[in-house]
């Protein structure tokens, strides 16, 4: 009986002492203008929605956006980069885990502007807002998710 209870207390032993196994965090680099102060909101819902975020203020907005592919009419107030795909605007977390569990072969999403009631965004939201997929060319998005 005596050599059951060592064996049983160094089992469990050995499960407190065992290190848990984190998930990694999804990697987001946020691109913003560096006098805008929603764009440091929308990083902060982001992490509390689990992501791991950094925040770029130093490059050139047009340019991060010419190099992601991401027409005029989809610019949001920022832009971020999660996985292949470019997120602009104040996108939720809910539809960047879509995005990102159905790998759809787009360049990304986007919520163009700065509509009031957006994760990081005060006010209050008027209605239901589509939110565009971003094709690989320059014509209007069709419409990925509703938020």
């Amino acid at each position: 009986m005596r050599i059951v209870k060592i064996l049983l207390a160094s089992l469990l032993l050995g499960l407190v002492a065992m290190p848990a196994v984190a998930q990694e965090k999804t990697k987001v680099t946020l691109y913003r203008n560096p006098n805008c102060g929603c764009c440091l909101d929308y990083a902060e819902y982001l992490r509390g929605a689990g992501f791991e975020v950094t925040v770029d203020s130093k490059q050139d907005l047009a340019v991060i956006r010419k190099q992601l592919h991401v027409p005029e009419q989809f610019e949001g107030c920022h832009v971020s980069v999660i996985g292949k795909y470019a997120v602009e605007g104040h996108v939720s977390a809910e539809v960047i885990k879509k995005l990102l569990a159905e790998h759809p072969a787009i360049v990304g999403v986007s919520i163009p502007g700065m509509p009031a009631g957006t994760p990081g965004m005060t006010g209050h939201k008027t209605g239901p807002l589509p939110v565009y997929e971003i094709g690989s060319d320059a014509a209007p998005g069709k419409v990925f998710a509703t938020e």
